[in-house]
């Protein structure tokens, strides 16, 4: 019974607050509908109708809006519930449609209204949660756009049916027409000769070349986008990349290798973990990702880099990247940055080709520079290569202590 109820609470607080605010929904859209449910049951037992105006009129006209607005509340609980930011702008819409129904339809509920305002409320307090591009809720929107404008085209044609020539007098012939109208075709066999007929008839087209459209971008428009994006970032990047510097990480020495790369001409690609603040320019080719992980630094295209750079302010890091390097990419040129040179000989164990070491080279520069030895080209190799320009690079060696 515990576990059971450990369970439970654990489940209460995952769907916290959207989940909630689905459930709402659903609420609501039940007793917007309830009275018109209640009332064709009474029809129900009083025998069916004769035809479809005498149903319009027995039920109202506002009655077929507050069906559809009831249904459309249901359908966008489950887009608020992934957390789709279309879905809650449709289920403010609708909330404002069922509060004026509350008040001025043909079934008016002040409980109704006060608790569609709460709810509504409720909805712009939680806002920020609602921030997902989801297929799944703009398909539901195409559903139920499509959905509404069918019922009212096939209901307004049969309600509207002997303004037209021939009369519309069966579902099938309404049906029809609805979509002739609504995909704008136009055959001709059925012409509205009222006013009314003639208004009701160019509002279908209207709405249909809308609602079409929209849905239509409403549920292409995250798939191309998200095909565009992989392509921008990932498919494309990967073909280009080529001949390049790749940088990793967002120390102050990693902007300025950065900066003096791209002052000289070269193509920089930068790795930088999720949400970590740089000062990169915006234009800068950024590859978010962890730089240790082999699919990062494949789509950073670390296998046709000129070298790559392990710029991070831990050492243990950079380790890490020049290991995930030599393993995806041996013959690339490494260089690893040692922020503490208590952890020199530890990377060089790793066999990088260059470690560079700030306090090591800053301290023996200006140790030199105060007693006025000479800097030469062997000392400034032995510092960043562990090595003099006579030696074989891939055994590097312990720096010595400079002779006074």
């Amino acid at each position: 019974m515990k576990t059971l109820a450990r369970r439970l609470r654990g489940f209460a607080t995952h769907i916290v607050p959207h989940g909630y605010l689905a459930l709402l929904l659903v609420i609501d859209g039940l007793m917007l509908v309830r009275p018109v449910v209640e009332k064709a049951l009474q029809h129900v037992r009083g025998g069916w109708f004769q035809d479809w105006i005498t149903l319009l009129d027995a039920f109202g006209l506002l009655a077929l809006p507050q069906v559809v607005i009831a249904a459309g509340l249901a359908i966008m609980s489950i887009g608020i519930a992934l957390r789709a930011r279309v879905a809650w702008v449709l289920s403010l819409l609708l909330l404002a449609a069922a509060a004026f129904l509350s008040i001025w339809g043909d079934y008016r509920s002040l409980p109704l209204f006060a608790f569609t305002l709460l709810l509504a409320a409720a909805l712009l307090v939680y806002w920020r949660r609602f921030d997902r591009t989801s297929l799944a809720a703009s398909s539901l929107f195409a559903i139920l756009s499509i959905g509404s404008l069918m019922i009212y085209a096939v209901f307004g044609s049969l309600y509207l049916g002997n303004d037209f020539d021939p009369p519309i007098q069966n579902f099938v012939t309404a049906f029809y027409f609805s979509i002739v109208s609504m995909s704008t075709v136009g055959y001709g066999d059925i012409v509205p000769h009222s006013d009314t007929a003639r208004l009701f008839t160019v509002s279908v087209i209207v709405l249909g070349i809308s609602v079409f459209a929209t849905s239509i971008s409403a549920v292409a428009g995250p798939v191309i986008g998200g095909k565009l994006k992989h392509i921008v970032k990932g498919g494309i990047s990967n073909v280009t990349r080529k001949n390049h510097y790749l940088i990793v990480g967002v120390s102050p020495l990693a902007h300025s290798v950065y900066a003096g790369l791209k002052k000289r001409g070269y193509a920089v690609t930068v790795i930088v973990t999720p949400n970590a603040p740089h000062s990169y320019p915006a234009n800068a080719d950024i590859v978010v990702g962890d730089a240790s992980d082999t699919a990062t630094l494949h789509n950073a295209s670390a296998e046709t880099a000129l070298a790559v750079l392990a710029l991070r302010m831990d050492d243990a890091e950079n380790a890490f990247v020049i290991l995930a390097i030599k393993e995806l990419a041996p013959k690339v040129r490494t260089v690893a940055l040692v922020n503490d040179s208590r952890n020199l000989q530890r990377l060089r164990l790793l066999q990088p080709d260059m470690v560079f070491s700030p306090q090591l080279l800053a301290g023996e520069l200006l140790a030199r520079t105060l007693n006025n030895e000479t800097i030469d080209n062997d000392l400034i190799s032995h510092l960043l290569f562990g090595h003099s320009e006579g030696q074989d690079p891939a055994r590097p060696s312990a720096p010595t202590a400079p002779s006074a």
